[in-house]
């Protein structure tokens, strides 16, 4: 293989701002991952941030969007999605009481995956979340 080449393969997607669009990026989620392991936990993780990104952010005002990257490697998936930011705090998971209607979405993102990262820039909040092909705790035979 090429220095220069990857093995994980990345795919792409914009979406309008409207809430009928989580569905449809949970779609295009499930049908890249078909067949593996890791599939409802990105399928629910897209979703989760997503609906952030259209209630909290500009993405959710008229010409708003959201866009997603799905990057997909024997050892990780990366899912992350961008808002049109808006906001001049950045996403975070707070603890809610356990009834509560709001506010426990990124902390649930935080619970399924392996490690989330939160990027600001000047066009809006990038959330990634990782989920390792090996489970928590293990190093797969390779020292970390």
């Amino acid at each position: 293989m090429h220095e220069y080449t990857s093995s994980a393969r990345v795919w792409g997607l914009s979406c309008p701002g409207f809430p009928e669009e989580v569905s449809r990026a949970r779609r295009w989620t499930r049908d890249i991952l078909r067949g593996s392991p890791l599939a409802e936990d990105a399928e629910l993780i897209v979703s989760e941030l997503s609906a952030n990104a259209i209630l909290h952010t500009a993405s959710g005002q008229q010409a708003g969007s959201f866009h997603l990257a799905l990057a997909v490697s024997a050892q990780v998936i990366a899912l992350s999605v961008t808002d049109d930011g808006g906001t001049s705090t950045a996403p975070k998971a707070e603890h809610q009481d356990q009834h509560a209607e709001h506010g426990r979405g990124l902390g649930m993102v935080s619970a399924l995956a392996h490690r989330v990262i939160v990027h600001r820039s000047q066009a809006g909040h990038t959330v990634t979340a990782e989920l390792f092909a090996t489970p928590r705790g293990s190093t797969g035979g390779h020292p970390c």
